[in-house]
């Protein structure tokens, strides 16, 4: 899996800049911070998105504290995102 490509990147990560995902400073990677409204709530979505991501055989770096949880999105191998982290993300807005 390769990084993403100019045009994947237009395609691709526009709707999730829309959706609250930011780039890293210094990195190529995405990150987004979701707030829940209790640490229940936080730790049941971080356990739906552990599954979805273990599925994927694709993990985040994430902390949660309380009811915020932030998560960022970069591939390792490929040295920056991908079309792995471009479809996690979206899978993670969509159990939030």
């Amino acid at each position: 899996m390769g990084k993403l490509t100019e045009a994947e990147r237009r395609e691709r990560l526009e709707p999730l800049l829309r959706s609250g995902w930011a780039p890293v400073d210094g990195r190529d990677a995405i990150r987004k911070t979701f707030v829940f409204r209790d640490f229940v709530e936080a730790f049941g979505w971080m356990t739906r998105a552990a599954i979805l991501a273990e599925k994927a055989n694709h993990h985040p770096e994430w902390s949660n504290t309380y009811k915020t949880v932030v998560v960022t999105l970069t591939t390792h191998d490929a040295g920056g995102l991908s079309i792995k982290d471009t479809d996690l993300a979206r899978r993670m807005d969509a159990l939030a």
